[in-house]
């Protein structure tokens, strides 16, 4: 059994990996490598800058802070103190860690994965979730096309690096093709009635198909739009700030060149009230 297997093995016996898996109670006595979450109780630009600033942060997740730009980025999708947010397939827990330092005790993160997912980040799934030192973070395995959420039970779900995902295309290394309508709504469905639906992904280029999704892992954003309001999701804003224009969008975004340094589009939908 692999190092990633026994974490997950070990979560699912402390009752962490199922399918919406409940997390253990917080106990009197923090331990010191947990994350100090529970911030002031109104949001503002304090509370995000300080969640990113936190020392319990990884260095690997701090060195990818300039291009990702996570304060503003989420200020700018309203995760706030109290809110349940899924973070819909969380690779290695970047923005699960960060988002539960915002929405704090009262809050509630659900970072998703999937055996594909598991095997794409390697241990770093394990170091991050495997001790538990993420009081206020419950794991949801659940593998594609087996989705099951609570109705009306997220105040946020976070879609980040992965709508692209939507049109990519490999059962032979554990990842069929998704059911795209059935996905979205899945995920508007457990959204609460003005829920927030958040994307950031890669830029293709204007008028590209979608299936440069399976091949580049790029998308346009006009079949992210088209998409969203064929499911029901209203788009609220969008931000240039994580734009990029020395990527010419024609490379796989793997390339060594232009890995996490992709031109990137990001949007806010909601769920109608």
């Amino acid at each position: 059994m692999t190092r990633t297997n026994r974490a997950i093995a070990t979560l699912a016996m402390t009752g962490l990996a199922a399918i919406v898996v409940a997390c253990g109670q917080q106990s009197a006595d923090k331990p010191e490598a947990m994350v100090d979450s529970a911030p002031a109780a109104e949001a503002g630009p304090s509370l995000y800058a300080a969640a990113v600033a936190s020392t319990a942060r990884p260095e690997t997740d701090r060195a990818r802070d300039a291009s990702r730009k996570p304060a503003a980025v989420l200020e700018f999708f309203g995760i706030e103190p109290g809110m349940t947010v899924l973070d819909m397939f969380t690779g290695s827990g970047y923005y699960a860690e960060i988002i539960a330092s915002v929405v704090g005790d009262e809050g509630k993160v659900i970072a998703h994965s999937n055996e594909a997912y598991l095997g794409f980040v390697g241990d770093a799934f394990e170091e991050r979730f495997g001790s538990g030192r993420l009081v206020n973070v419950e794991v949801l395995m659940a593998e594609n096309n087996e989705l099951t959420l609570v109705a009306n039970s997220l105040d946020a779900i976070m879609l980040v690096l992965s709508f692209h995902d939507l049109y990519h295309d490999d059962p032979e290394n554990g990842w069929p093709r998704i059911d795209g309508p059935a996905f979205l709504a899945e995920l508007r469905k457990g959204l609460k009635p003005g829920g927030i639906l958040a994307i950031i992904d890669h830029y293709a280029e204007t008028g590209a198909p979608s299936d440069v999704g399976d091949t580049l892992h790029r998308i346009d954003p006009a079949i992210v739009k088209a998409d969203m309001a064929a499911a029901g999701f209203v788009l609220d804003a969008e931000s240039d700030m994580l734009r990029n224009p020395d990527d010419n969008l024609e490379v796989i975004v793997f390339d060594p060149d232009i890995r996490g340094k992709t031109d990137r589009f990001v949007m806010r939908y909601r769920k109608p009230e």
